[in-house]
This record gives C-alpha cells, structure tokens and sequence, in this order.
C-alpha cells in the first residue's frame, strides 16, 4: 500500500471536519453552536450538504418514477478501476467521505448511492422494498455510468445488499468487502415479528436523544465522542420536520426487509473473493429490544459471528478490529484502510 498510516489518519481527520462542518449549516461560530443550531431536514435532504457532489439518476419502477442519488468521485490519476460503496440504514452515502477520500487517492473511481427510500433519494409512499430490488436498482444506475466491473464495499445493511448484488451478479463483482455487515444471524429464530405499522410507531417515537442512545449503545460499546455526533445529524434533522411520517414510513418498510429476508444461509454461494472487517465491540441485532434480556445478551455478538461468516464463505479473509464498534471507517480508521486497501488491491 503507498499511502503512509499516518496520511491516511490526517486524511481521516481533515475529512471527517469538513464532513461536520458542512451538515451543520453555515455560519456556525462553534462545532457545539452548530449541532444546536442544526436545521429541520426535509425527507430528501435538500439541505443537507454531502461532501461531495451529488446526481441523480431517475428511472420507472413500481409503477413511478422514483430518483436515486449518487456520488460519483474521479481519481486524479486513474487505476481504471471503480469501488462502489454502499450504505447501512441508519446512513446514507455522505458518511463515506474518508473511505472515498482513501480511495480516491490509490486512483480508484467511488460510486456511492443512496438507495431508494434513503438519504437523498426517494421516499416513495408506496413501494415493495427487497434487497433484490435495491441490488437492480444499483446495477442499472452502473450501467447508465458505463460501469461494468465493480468491487462492492458494504457497510451494516449495505454489507446485507453487497452479498445480494455479489449472488445475482457473480460476473461484475471482482471483489466483496463486508464491513461490519448486519444479517449474519437469522433474528428471525429468536426476535417475535414486529408488523410494519408497529415499526413505524416506533420509527415516530424517535429523538435526537434516542438515535444518539442506540448509537452509543449498540454502535460504540457505551462510549461517545463527540467526532460521532455527525452519524446522527442527518437523523436527527428528519426527526425534526414537519414531513418525517414519510422518512419514518421508508424506514419502518425497510426495517421489515432487513428482518425478513437473510442472506446468511446462502454464503456458501458467494463464488468472489470476500473481506470482512469486523469491530469487536459492535452488538448490533434487530429485534434485541423484543425479547429477555438473557436472549438479547446472546445476539449481535460480532467476535462470534465474523468467525462464524469468514468459515461459511469460501475463502474469506477475516480482520478484527479489537477497539472498533460498528463504524470501524470511524472509530478505527486507520487499521480499517489499511485492511481494505490491502484487499482491494489484489494483497
């Protein structure tokens, strides 16, 4: 890898401020005066800043016509090759900014959606949400791009929608990275179903303070720093306009998708060549707050589960990341680009 540790921690730093800076308004005089000062956000974050510019593809499905936004970010000395990154659900494609700045820099070309319903794409009112679904919607917003050949990054949901895309299009996936990806258990066999109308209620109930809670419990071991305030801005600033029904109606369907439809039984058949990059402090699980607290302390134990998913994956590399949460582009990011670099380059 050419690129020293310590470029990739100043690139991390430099990224990751102007990221903050520029989701929390203009005219801020302080980083603590600008999360109060943080806007309502309306459902296609209009006034939102990515770090990044933004496009839109548009195209019929379901009936309407729905738009999917994307970065697409140029290497100043192009390898010819294309990294396509995508999302968890509780994210969007903005907090990629370091790993795009990483990548960028090593002559890779970054795609990095916002999947329909999410971020600065669509919230449709109507839609049959499936990790199918969102894997054809990405492979035809990489054909409008001319891009045939990809490595997949994904991150939480986005490492669910990665394994999809690497089942239906073995021929134009060179490489799989799965960052602390969710799915790796069926919560199916332990968490009691929860309707789509009960996942919106819940969705409606949300706050500021309790997006930030979960994070810090399930994200990052019970830890906060004020460097994660920014994963929870775009949230938070839904939370607080007058359309949020909408964003919490996409977010309740979705939630529905991620619970019903697991990919974990079918990494046997996962013919690329595979990453994990598992943070050992993460214990996200869906459905934890369902059921006793001796079944949730068993669930979303990540040291269990990348051993378990790097053994059922032909071939998988597996790197822990023993101080790393959910986020390991975050809260590790030094050890994270080093590995996905490493691995993206063919080491």
């Amino acid at each position: 890898m050419r690129k020293s540790v310590y470029l990739l921690v100043m690139s991390f730093v430099v990224t990751l401020a102007a990221l903050t800076a520029a989701g929390q308004g203009h005219g801020s005089e302080s980083a603590a005066q600008g999360r109060a000062a943080m806007p309502a956000l309306d459902p296609e974050l209009n006034n939102y800043k990515y770090p990044y510019p933004v496009s839109f593809s548009e195209f019929d499905t379901q009936g309407q016509r729905l738009r999917m936004a994307y970065m697409d970010v140029a290497a100043t000395k192009p390898n010819g090759r294309t990294v396509v990154l995508l999302h968890g659900k509780n994210f969007s494609g903005a907090y990629w900014a370091s790993t795009i700045k990483a990548l960028v820099a090593e002559g890779y070309r970054v795609v990095a959606p916002d999947q329909i319903g999410f971020g600065k794409s669509s919230k449709p009112a109507s839609y049959q949400f499936s990790f199918q679904a969102l894997a054809a919607n990405t492979r035809s917003l990489l054909d409008s791009l001319r891009v045939e050949k990809f490595t997949l990054v994904g991150h939480s949901m986005g490492g669910m929608l990665a394994a999809r895309m690497a089942l239906m299009y073995p021929g134009r996936v060179e490489r799989l990275a799965l960052v602390n990806p969710i799915g790796l258990e069926d919560w199916k066999l332990v968490a009691p179903y929860r309707t789509v109308e009960e996942n919106f209620a819940q969705e409606l109930r949300a706050t500021p303070e309790s997006i930030k809670e979960y994070q810090r419990v399930n994200y990052f071991g019970g830890e906060w720093r004020p460097e994660f305030d920014v994963l929870t801005e775009i949230l938070s600033g839904w939370t607080r306009h007058p359309e949020y029904r909408r964003v919490a109606w996409n977010a309740a369907l979705t939630s529905d998708m991620i619970f019903t439809q697991p990919v974990v039984y079918e990494f046997e058949r996962l013919k690329v060549p595979t990453l994990l990059i598992i943070g050992q402090r993460d214990r996200t699980a869906i459905g934890k707050d369902r059921v006793p607290k001796d079944v949730a302390a068993t669930m979303g134990n990540y040291p269990s589960l990348g051993k378990s998913a790097a053994r059922r994956i032909p071939g998988a590399r597996l790197v822990e990341i023993a101080e790393a949460g959910h986020l390991p582009q975050v809260d590790s990011f030094p050890k994270y680009a080093r590995a996905l670099l490493d691995f993206i380059a063919g080491g």
